[in-house]
């Protein structure tokens, strides 16, 4: 499927304009129910988060001029549109490892904050939505959909997204199509999918904004390694949400986002046609 740019190609992507993106598409997604409705549990967490914090005040002797840079930075955040960020870069990998420390199947890591739902669906076999002079190395990611006991896994929905050459996401950077490089691809009746793309660059998180900020003031890098983002779901099991790293490739020791695990890394090779490279990984799917 190609597909053409939208106008305004040579503006250039914001630390402001990603996080405001960010936040909409979170706040659209997000419903209010009964996940914080236990008094006792909020009571529990909120506390302790208060604890802890009064902690660090206490064991580090905190000024008032670092308190006040403080809540002049947590107000910017929120200004910037950029908890979304903040969030998904420094906390979401330890709720990750929580909620799923029980699982069988495949390993899961974090979902970020670029996850647009409802991307273009497709057969088994499939291209994701690119331009028609996309860059990048052609990639065929290929591999199998299982439950725990091994059954194939017929019209699983593998959905993927990643950052293209430049390391910009669509819809959360201008002059790209709204879904390039996006789609949900559904498996044959024994649970295979075949997937043509182009490998993704590593980037940097935004910097102009509030996180950049923190970033600079405390030395650290803004690198996160190329990776493949996707969530495999099937009736009666377990969604898995995961991103799938290059070996060998640039910061994949030292992810800013804290979230490759050794399971979640290809080796790509050559591809059988001769153009690009090809990889299978195949996953499996705990029941639900």
């Amino acid at each position: 499927m190609t597909i053409t740019p939208t106008p305004n190609p040579a503006e250039e992507a914001t630390a402001a304009a990603s996080g405001a993106a960010a936040t909409e598409k979170f706040r659209s997604r997000q419903h209010t129910g009964s996940a914080m409705a236990d008094t006792k549990r909020v009571d529990t967490l909120a506390s302790e988060m208060l604890s802890a914090v009064h902690d660090i005040i206490r064991r580090h002797k905190v000024t008032y001029a670092e308190y006040d840079a403080l809540k002049a930075w947590l107000i910017q955040v929120g200004l910037d549109g950029e908890w979304p960020l903040f969030l998904d870069v420094w906390v979401e990998h330890v709720v990750e490892e929580v909620a799923n420390e029980n699982r069988q199947g495949s390993k899961g890591t974090i979902e970020g904050p670029y996850y647009v739902p409802d991307s273009p669906s497709f057969t088994a076999i499939a291209t994701l939505p690119m331009r028609e002079d996309e860059p990048g190395t052609p990639l065929l990611f290929q591999g199998q959909v299982t439950s725990v006991d091994g059954t194939p896994l017929a019209g699983a929905k593998v959905e993927m997204w990643h950052a293209d050459a430049n390391g910009l996401y669509s819809q959360f950077a201008p002059g790209l199509p709204e879904w390039n490089l996006r789609g949900t691809v559904l498996t044959d009746d024994q649970g295979n999918f075949r997937i043509h793309t182009k490998e993704p660059a590593p980037y940097q998180i935004p910097t102009d904004g509030s996180c950049g900020k923190l970033i600079a003031a405390a030395g650290w890098h803004a690198w996160r390694p190329a990776h493949l983002h996707l969530k495999v779901s099937a009736p009666g099991h377990q969604l898995i949400t995961t991103q799938l790293y290059f070996r060998g490739g640039s910061h994949v020791e030292d992810d800013i986002a804290s979230a490759v695990k050794p399971e979640l890394v290809l080796d790509p090779a050559p591809a059988a046609s001769g153009t690009g490279n090809e990889v299978t990984y195949d996953f499996v799917l705990d029941r639900a």
